[in-house]
């Protein structure tokens, strides 16, 4: 898996069909109809993901790339 942002994270999520529900401080919170879920993105400037955590937010949101 290549490096990836959370600001590019959270622009896979939106083309997938979440949607930004709300902004705590530096953590982006997406939701989606009918799933109970929700997925909380850290955006810290350009700043990349850990490779665990960026596989835990594909895999929660059932992302493919």
């Amino acid at each position: 898996m290549r490096p990836i942002s959370g600001r590019e994270m959270c622009r896979l999520l939106s083309e997938a069909g979440w949607t930004l529900r709300r902004i705590r401080g530096s953590h982006h919170i997406f939701g989606k109809p009918g799933e109970r879920k929700i997925i909380t993105v850290p955006v810290h400037g350009n700043k990349d993901l850990k490779p665990g955590l960026a596989a835990a937010i594909a895999r929660d949101a059932n992302l493919t790339w």
